[in-house]
């Protein structure tokens, strides 16, 4: 059986966090591909996870290089490459110089990989998948962000925390853009089968909502060099591991809606069904009348960030 081939373009925390999950599932043989820079950074970090994979028992072939034609041909490319944020910067900061750097790597992909998967994770999310999109020309079910994997995941583990219970009992989910204005939804959180609203009272309860909003400034807050690595690496594998296995998993991403909640064609957080041909389906969910009205605020807001984009680049 021919085995997939993951390429991960940029090799800072989140990609070569993200190439490490990969390795570790065996999902693929796996291109760490980074700018030339003093020294040789991605062939030295896909050396240190070759010489752990004794250890960890994984098969997995890892190649680090700064050369695109080493990934030539991919089944799966994920985009990590980007400034990331800083204490006090918003996600919208960020713009201009990544809208610059998505589009050049999204050029380079479509030359050397012009039948993969996409996965985008650089920041600010909805606004760089859609210049994903707009560079590749792809068609937009192999496009995608990597954003309501990461958010929901933070919305089940303070769950969890919260009720002092197993994070495999939590069910959530969550829509919108991803920032401030994403939407997790009460109405769809539950514990063991029980909704979360028997169990945690309608205050702390929107505190916790507030709290995932406000989940990756948190940790750049306490970090104060950085921002989050582990977990967003491990939603971008949980993605990766859906499309090459074909696991047809419901989750949260950045896909492309048209007529779907009559977004209008712009990338938004939704639930969908993931598999071997990338967003399968994208499921529209009853929401509250409160939860539609965040989720349009969102909306709006991602549609904001597309136009100033639209602007800069």
């Amino acid at each position: 059986m021919k085995r997939a081939k993951i390429s991960i373009i940029g090799a800072g925390n989140v990609g070569a966090t993200t190439a490490h999950w990969c390795a570790a599932a065996e999902l693929g043989d796996i291109v760490l591909l980074d700018i030339p820079q003093t020294g040789d950074m991605p062939a030295g970090k896909a050396l240190d996870l070759m010489e752990a994979a004794p250890i960890m028992k994984y098969d997995t072939k890892i190649t680090g290089t700064t050369d695109y034609a080493d990934t030539a041909n991919s089944d799966v490319v994920v985009i990590t490459a980007g400034i990331p944020r800083k204490p006090g910067m918003s996600r919208d900061d960020l713009l201009a110089t990544n809208a610059k750097i998505v589009g050049s790597v999204a050029e380079e992909v479509a030359k050397s990989s012009p039948n993969a998967f996409i996965i985008v994770v650089s920041n600010p999310l909805d606004a760089m998948v859609q210049r994903a999109l707009q560079v590749t020309q792809f068609p937009p079910q192999r496009v995608m962000g990597q954003a309501g994997v990461l958010d929901t995941a933070r919305f089940k583990a303070f769950l969890a925390m919260e009720l002092n219970v197993s994070v495999e009992d939590v069910q959530a989910m969550l829509l919108g853009g991803h920032g401030d204005t994403m939407v997790p939804l009460a109405s769809c959180a539950s514990v063991g089968g029980i909704p979360v609203s028997q169990l945690i009272p309608p205050q702390r309860l929107e505190e916790i909502i507030q709290r995932t909003r406000d989940g990756g400034a948190e940790i750049v807050k306490l970090l104060k060099t950085g921002s989050a690595y582990y977990a967003p690496a491990a939603a971008t594998a949980q993605m990766v591991e859906a499309i090459v296995r074909d696991k047809k998993r419901v989750v949260p991403v950045a896909a492309y809606c048209e007529k779907e909640y009559g977004v209008g064609g712009y990338y938004v957080g939704v639930p969908v069904v993931l598999g071997a041909n990338g967003v399968e389906k994208i499921l529209e969910l009853e929401m509250t009348e409160t939860e539609r009205a965040a989720f349009q605020k969102s909306v709006d807001a991602v549609k904001e960030l597309v136009a100033s984009m639209a602007k800069r680049v």
